[in-house]
């Protein structure tokens, strides 16, 4: 028997719909399992920052990118790069501090809340928080330390989901978290 190619199929699409269905499943068992929004918001930048700390090997090998000369070039890099890698999505970096160490991420559709409606009771939930943390742990391996947070949450009734990046220093060359 041969087998029937489905038409008219955008895969991407299906993928897409299927990681926000599984994200939104654990968050959902976070939900389940803490009382407080801001205990599920630490466990999504933990589990974010755990992601990060190994998905920038495979953004480093896939992307054949080098170092990044300041701060701007990696704000770059994120936002045409990694966001679009990772997320099929490229935010708008804007907003840059005075001092050059602080800019924002706007994302007009963001993937993981494609079906999502947050209860009134959660509404300190940060429920993509884990994109904070995938991007504190990612840069860190690459020696950047940094705060990440959201400032807006299309979510919680704002117009656009931003996200708020500040470099606070450059770390020296060291082992990764629990290797000696």
């Amino acid at each position: 028997m041969s087998r029937q190619v489905a038409r008219g199929v955008d895969t991407k699409k299906i993928s897409s719909e299927l990681f926000a269905l599984t994200y939104g499943s654990i968050v959902a068992q976070l939900v389940n399992d803490y009382e407080e929004d801001d205990e599920i918001n630490k466990q999504l930048d933990k589990m974010g920052y755990n992601i990060g700390i190994r998905i920038i090997e495979d953004f480093l090998a896939r992307s054949g990118i080098g170092r990044c000369t300041d701060f701007r070039e990696t704000a770059d890099i994120i936002s045409k790069v990694a966001f679009k890698m990772f997320l099929g999505i490229t935010p708008v970096v804007t907003n840059w501090s005075s001092t050059g160490d602080e800019f924002s991420l706007l994302i007009e559709n963001n993937p993981l809340t494609e079906f999502v409606e947050l209860p009134d009771n959660h509404s300190q939930l940060n429920y993509s928080n884990i994109i904070c943390g995938a991007m504190r742990g990612a840069l860190e391996m690459v020696q950047l330390d940094v705060s990440v947070w959201f400032v807006q949450d299309q979510l919680k009734g704002d117009n656009i989901t931003e996200i708020r990046l500040k470099f606070n220093k450059r770390l020296e060359d060291a082992l990764p978290p629990g290797e000696d």
